[in-house]
């Protein structure tokens, strides 16, 4: 008697690059941090006069921190820099991204901590901070330790969450943005509205990032039980 055919082997699932408006996305949050980042860096070495009262207070706020707030978003903006080739891999095949991107992200996340301490916004934006900041910490170990252990999909998954996560305080913006330009029918202050803007532009990226993985995870679910149905009836 003639062995039975074996099953029809389930194809691993393939590192799928970000999706067109996740792609769009990214690249303007990426875009926003890099101006965050420069313009803050310029108002520190070239304070201004001219601003608006409530933009001159946070720039004074922030001259008055100088050395821990220029270690924070300069560190942050190598991470940023780098992020792009861990995103798409196809710019280049080297190993150099991913070798930078985790003692960055380290460094940013415990300059994000001490940053924290004297946040804008008070326990509102430091409740935030030390929330997604644990989460983006959380997500940027698990790449690793996937890393470590030759699991490349799961380690592109979590990095990927870390990155978008990271990006949140370009999302922020934005949305600070809408309280600044309301901020005389509301009477809310810089104080009063960080903490809920920082809440709302990193539950969004966070959010986001999770909607695209598990679509991604129901797209080669469907595509794996279109391609090989009676081998995921048996498997399921």
């Amino acid at each position: 008697m003639d062995a039975p055919a074996p099953a029809p082997q389930i194809q691993s699932q393939k590192s799928q690059p970000p999706s067109l408006w996740l792609s769009a996305g990214f690249w303007i949050c990426t875009l926003i941090a890099v101006v965050v980042v420069v313009r803050r860096v310029a108002t520190l070495a070239f304070p201004s006069s001219s601003a608006p009262p409530q933009v001159a207070a946070l720039d004074t706020w922030f001259t008055s921190h100088a050395p821990l707030t220029l270690a924070h978003i300069l560190i942050a903006l190598l991470f940023v820099c780098v992020a792009p080739f861990v995103v798409f891999p196809r710019f280049t095949k080297a190993a150099w991204p991913e070798s930078l991107i985790f003692p960055l992200g380290a460094a940013v996340g415990i300059t994000a901590y001490a940053m924290s301490v004297y946040s804008v916004g008070g326990w509102v934006e430091r409740s935030a901070v030390l929330f997604f900041n644990s989460l983006f910490l959380y997500s940027l170990f698990r790449g690793y330790l996937y890393r470590q252990r030759g699991e490349p999909l799961l380690k592109r998954r979590w990095l990927l969450r870390a990155i978008v996560i990271l990006l949140g305080i370009a999302t922020t913006r934005p949305v600070m943005g809408v309280f600044f330009a309301t901020s005389r029918l509301t009477h809310l202050t810089p104080s009063q509205f960080f903490g809920i803007a920082f809440w709302i532009g990193f539950s969004i990226n966070t959010i986001v990032i999770e909607l695209w993985l598990r679509l991604h995870d129901r797209q080669f679910d469907d595509r794996q039980l279109q391609d090989h149905p009676s081998q995921i009836e048996r498997t399921a």
